[in-house]
């Protein structure tokens, strides 16, 4: 079980009820969640279960009806403002028109760091996210795989302790997708931060997380939060490993509304998570 703690996203009764007609959709419906330092925690649930608006609210994109949220000990808004977090969403929204290293250093420049420095650190990402040599291409000139790695770099240049993941890898491949899982996972490993990371995917939860929060069909409610016990670090055999299977199962069997049966890798939200 994760340590108790104020956590480094702390979530305490959030709803979120979008206006229109012809009745208000209610999106978020009592959510509480804390997120610990170190931790990478994935969101899953059915298409439209508010798991990415639950990101956006977090991330100060979205306005909670009600509810508070805290990152780092801050209200949303202020860590927003403080670039407390970095962001990647599922497409790269990259600009054409810059060079992948000038894209890498958007952030730095908007925050006025001294071109040097701007072009240090870019490097320094780029040989990270392993797309050394790239560095004065352009955005159309890569792969969706590698314009995913320049938005993951990108979000890494203002040193965050948080990323914020919303489904980065679901327009990609499968092939694709699992590497990009192993590159991701060792970054995290690396550098220590903490993931928020929105998927519809099973395996890919399991295989990334220290824990999956299941959420509900709208509107959306956190069912269970599932411990992933498997070994560090994960590798291309951690999927091939009973464990593994047994956790896939366990996430899909929550998913479907009947696991239920099976508390001792579970806790639900009300448990003080």
């Amino acid at each position: 079980m994760t340590p108790a703690g104020p956590g480094v996203i702390s979530v305490r009764g959030v709803s979120k009820v979008f206006e229109g007609e012809p009745e208000p959709v209610i999106a978020l419906e009592e959510i509480d969640l804390t997120v610990q330092a170190g931790e990478f925690v994935s969101l899953i649930g059915p298409s439209g279960c508010g798991k990415s608006t639950l990101l956006r609210v977090i991330a100060d994109l979205v306005e909670p009806t009600r509810g508070e949220i805290l990152v780092n000990g801050k209200p949303a808004r202020q860590a927003r403002l403080d670039r407390a977090y970095g962001m990647v969403f599922q497409a790269p929204v990259l600009m054409d028109w810059r060079t992948i290293a000038r894209n890498v250093e958007l952030p730095l420049e908007i925050m006025g760091v001294p071109t040097p420095e701007r072009a240090r650190r870019a490097a320094e990402l780029l040989h990270l996210v392993e797309l050394d040599g790239f560095s004065q291409r352009h955005p159309w000139q890569l792969s969706g795989g590698m314009q995913q790695r320049v938005a993951i770099a990108r979000a890494l240049a203002s040193n965050p302790l948080l990323l914020l993941m919303d489904e980065p890898f679901g327009a990609l491949d499968e092939m694709t997708r699992e590497r990009l899982n192993l590159e991701l996972i060792q970054i995290w490993s690396r550098l220590g931060a903490t993931v928020l990371f929105v998927t519809h995917s099973i395996p890919e939860a399991v295989f990334l997380s220290t824990r999956v929060a299941v959420m509900s069909a709208r509107p959306g409610r956190l069912s269970r939060i599932i411990e992933i016990d498997l070994p560090q670090p994960r590798a291309v055999a951690t999927r091939e490993t009973p464990r593994y299977f047994e956790l896939v199962t366990q996430v899909r069997a929550v998913l479907r509304g009947d696991g239920a049966d099976t508390p001792a890798i579970a806790s639900t939200n009300r448990a003080g998570w």
